[in-house]
Formats: C-alpha cells, structure tokens, sequence
C-alpha cells in the first residue's frame, strides 16, 4: 500500500470514526436496556455490537467508560427534547418542556430510568450527570416562566421540589403504564402552575404566567 492509500484509508476512517461511535452507543442502549450492567461483560458488547473488543477500548477506554458514553447520550437526547421554544407564550413553553421530558422517558424507558435512579449503583459520575440535567431543566423552567435563568434561593427550592415529584411520577407511569402522556402531562403542568403561584408569594419579581385561559 503506497502512502496516496495509506492517507486515503486513514481519511476515511477519521469519516466514520463519529458515525461508529455513535453506533456502539446505540448497540449499548440496546443491551443494558435489557441486562444488568454487571451481567455485561465487554466480550459480550462486543459480540453483540460485531466488532472487536479493542474498538470500544478505543473508543471508551473501558465498561465503566462505555456506560457513562451511554448515559451522556440519553441526557443529551433528554435535555433537546424538553428544552424551550422560544417563539412561544409562558404557558406554552411549559407545556413543550413537560411533554418532550415525558415523551422521551417513554421511549427511552431504560435510559431514564439510569438517569433518574443514578445508575449503577448510585455512580457519583452518574449522578452529577443527573444533577446537570435538573439543573438544565430548572433553566429551561425560569426561562419559559419568567424569561431568566437566575432562580433566588426559594424559587429554587420549590421547583426542585416539583421536579423531584416529576421524576417519582414519571418513573411510576412509565413502569404502570396506566394513563395517558397526555393526562399525566397535564398533571404535572398544573402541579408546576400551583409551584409558580406559591413562588409568587414570596418573591413577586417571580409572578407566574398566566394559564391557557388568561394567555
């Protein structure tokens, strides 16, 4: 092979080193959707994935580095889907975030659950990532409530409290399955509108938005 070939190769595997990675992702999507993370082996991933071994060392380093790619990647997808829409009212932005945050929790069911629960074993790391997502919804809150990013130390507190409910409510309705998205939407916006009224009270530079009705 002359060195034309060898640069041409190495180009082209630069190309697909993105689009690779992201497969062996959605391969461990897959499986630890379906197995424990302990009753994985990397012998195992790779099988499934049909690759060698050392291409996810290359990529992950290691099974603990595998996961927490995964993990990553659902927040990502977690965090898009419940973001704000600019071009809409308070209310309606509220509305979008809660239903992309269900909409993705029941699709991506193992997933949220890892993130949510704190994945293996209560993992420091992944935990800090699902503090990086409250955090990312609580923005997204003040920002389609109160159009700022900056919560005082009550407001903060109350709507971690409500989030907290969000994710013990999610969890049971994606394990149940006996309601609705929808229904369980709008029960979560309506819990948040009670949350933004009792924040008001207390800091009134937080008014609440106003409802469907008076919007």
């Amino acid at each position: 092979m002359n060195m034309s070939q060898q640069r041409g190769r190495a180009a082209r595997t630069t190309e697909r080193s993105p689009s690779r990675r992201a497969e062996l992702i959605a391969t461990g999507r897959k499986l630890f959707a379906d197995t424990s993370y302990d009753a994985l082996s990397m012998d195992d991933i790779a099988r499934h994935a049909g690759v060698a071994k050392g291409l996810i060392y290359y990529y992950f380093k290691n099974k603990r580095g595998y996961y927490l790619a995964i993990i990553e990647d659902a927040v990502a997808g977690l965090t898009e889907l419940a973001g704000s829409t600019r071009d809409l009212a308070p209310y309606a932005r509220v509305r979008h975030t809660v239903d992309g945050y269900l909409r993705y929790a029941q699709h991506h069911q193992a997933a949220y659950r890892a993130i949510v629960t704190g994945g293996v074993g209560f993992d420091a790391e992944v935990l800090a990532i699902r503090d990086a997502v409250r955090d990312r919804m609580l923005t997204t809150i003040a920002l389609g409530a109160w159009g700022r990013a900056d919560l005082p130390p009550l407001a903060r507190t109350a709507l971690v409290g409500w989030l907290c409910s969000v994710e013990g409510v999610t969890l049971d309705w994606i394990r149940e399955q006996l309601l609705p998205r929808e229904t369980v939407g709008e029960l979560l916006v309506r819990g948040l509108g009670d949350t933004l009224r009792l924040i008001e009270e207390y800091e009134p530079d937080c008014p609440a938005p106003p409802g469907p009705q008076s919007g």
